[in-house]
């Protein structure tokens, strides 16, 4: 059964795939990805629905339209191997592997070995993690193409990561006593020890802990609708206020507004505090592509999208491993003002030394 759906994953992942080259071609230039349907860009002739089967097809044709004979780029074939390779994995190791440590995903693996299919909890999981991956690649392809992100995927993104989190909410598929269940009551959750802190759900944490009266105990609209849009909210005016401060300091644009959202959607998904991790992990994959293609050479360097883009992917399959590490910070409101604080005034002085050192 695993390997039945296994391959099953993988074929449903190519078909996303052809659905995510035409939104990597169409939504920069504003086009519908609904109309016209297929055709080739050189003859405009409608692509056959038997001509228009993932990877298959493209082999069959050797890349090239069958009416004129224009070759296709191989971009179309990759990004349908590689979504469906995602989404493959992404099965495997949320579902199959329980990567998570969600209690109620436990038994996954022996279902499957029964031949049973997963139950519907691992399915919303699945679902969720490959919406996001979707958003993302996305993203990032559009922003390796037109070197900008456009808002008609971000908000959307955006939106349906907030529905998500309302749908959903922390701590599922907990329930919010077990989520706390060895927590010391009435004890701040930054003092709480890490072996003890808080279950992790789909969204990794609340928007704050301990949870105010009008959300308490969690697992309500209330907690989940706090949740997504802090995690929204954090994204975007996160990179926003980073831009602004290195454009005071440099007198140029550091950041695109493109990054800034495309952080934005991913906190609709994850919550406030797996994005603030997520983009400084960004900076150091960043960091890596830049050094990389300053060695071996490769014109203009890399738009940030795409690094934040694995950085987003990384923290989200890595939380169970990062949470216990980070939770004496993320939920003591006068360190995160000092951090904040420190941040911004070490950014304002090194942009100003990179300013003085270009000069």
């Amino acid at each position: 059964m695993l390997v039945f759906l296994l391959i099953a994953v993988f074929g449903f992942g190519t078909i996303i795939g052809s659905l995510l080259n035409v939104c990597i071609y169409r939504l920069p230039m504003e086009k519908s990805i609904l109309w016209p349907g297929s055709h080739c860009g050189k003859c405009y002739q409608p692509i056959r629905w038997y001509d228009n089967v993932p990877l298959f097809s493209y082999l069959l044709l050797r890349g090239r339209c069958r009416a004129c004979g224009a070759k296709y780029s191989w971009r179309y074939f990759f990004i349908e191997l590689l979504t469906g390779l995602l989404f493959a994995g992404l099965f495997f190791y949320v579902v199959a592997d329980n990567i998570h440590h969600f209690e109620d995903l436990q038994g996954e693996r022996d279902r499957m070995a029964k031949g049973l299919f997963p139950t519907w909890p691992a399915w919303v999981v699945f679902g969720h993690h490959a919406a996001l991956v979707s958003f993302l690649l996305v993203a990032s392809f559009c922003d390796l193409d037109f070197r900008e992100i456009p808002l008609s995927v971000t908000v959307p993104g955006a939106l349906i990561g907030v529905v998500c989190a309302v749908l959903w909410a922390w701590p599922w598929p907990l329930t919010p006593g077990a989520a706390v269940k060895l927590m010391p009551l009435g004890q701040p959750w930054w003092l709480v020890p890490t072996n003890l802190g808080p279950g992790q759900g789909l969204y990794s944490w609340p928007f704050w802990g301990p949870l105010p009266t009008w959300s308490a105990p969690g697992g309500n609209w209330q907690t989940g609708l706090a949740t997504g849009l802090a995690g929204a909210l954090a994204g975007t005016l996160m990179l926003r206020a980073i831009r602004f401060v290195f454009g005071i300091g440099m007198g140029v644009e550091a950041l695109g507004l493109g990054d800034a959202d495309l952080m934005m959607m991913a906190g609709g998904f994850l919550g406030w505090q797996p994005v603030v991790v997520g983009f400084f992990l960004g900076v150091f994959v960043g960091l890596i592509f830049g050094i990389v293609q300053l060695v071996f050479g490769g014109g203009h360097l890399m738009p940030f999208g795409p690094s934040l883009a694995l950085a987003v992917m990384a923290t989200l399959l890595g939380w169970h491993w990062i949470a216990p590490r980070v939770q004496p910070l993320f939920f003591n409101g006068v360190l995160l003002l000092i951090l904040v604080a420190g941040s911004g005034i070490l950014m304002l002085i090194l942009s100003y030394i990179l300013r003085l050192i270009k000069r």
